[in-house]
């Protein structure tokens, strides 16, 4: 089990860098971006879906009736091939598709945060800054109808530090937490 957390923290960690690095170029490349976007968001989408397919069979005889991995997988490859096959449509939904995953992200640091509490790690209240910050900045972005591509790539680049911080403190203290 501690192997599987470590592994999602990692993981967790390869996509806020993959955000940063997405976020810098939206802040540099504005005229562009979107569209390069579209095509590295669909193969990252891709990518977690496999992982999450791979991760589902690899543990197939453990009978955990709550993994829903072989879903998630299933859903990101979808996701993905739709986001790279339909780019010119993503363009004009990017900022949604965004808000989404950082509010998601939002919240399931949120909960962590909570889990770092309870086993009484000190970095909990760090955690639960960085995740109502990740929320906000979502939210932000759903509502914002006239956000530029800029604020967007801002807005990246901060969910994405915030991020690397909180799969940081996960994968350091992992094992405090089984």
């Amino acid at each position: 089990m501690k192997n599987l957390l470590k592994k999602s923290g990692w993981v967790n960690i390869l996509v806020s860098i993959i955000f940063a690095i997405i976020g810098i170029f939206m802040i540099v490349k504005t005229d562009s971006a979107l569209k390069i976007i579209s095509y590295v968001l669909g193969g990252l989408f891709i990518l977690i879906g496999l992982v999450k397919c791979i991760d589902y069979f690899a543990s197939k005889g453990k009978y955990d009736f709550y993994n829903y991995d072989l879903m998630y997988g299933i859903i990101a490859i979808i996701v993905g091939l739709i986001t790279i096959f339909c780019s010119g449509l993503i363009e004009s939904m990017f900022r949604f598709i965004i808000a989404f995953w950082i509010i998601y992200s939002g919240l399931m640091r949120l909960s962590l945060s909570m889990k770092l509490h309870t086993a009484k790690i000190n970095m909990w209240n760090v955690s639960l800054i960085f995740s109502i910050i990740m929320i906000i900045g979502g939210i932000y972005m759903l509502f914002q109808n006239g956000a530029l591509v800029l604020t967007i790539g801002i807005i990246m680049l901060i969910y994405s530090i915030s991020d690397l911080i909180e799969s940081v403190i996960f994968v350091k203290h992992v094992d405090e937490l089984l």
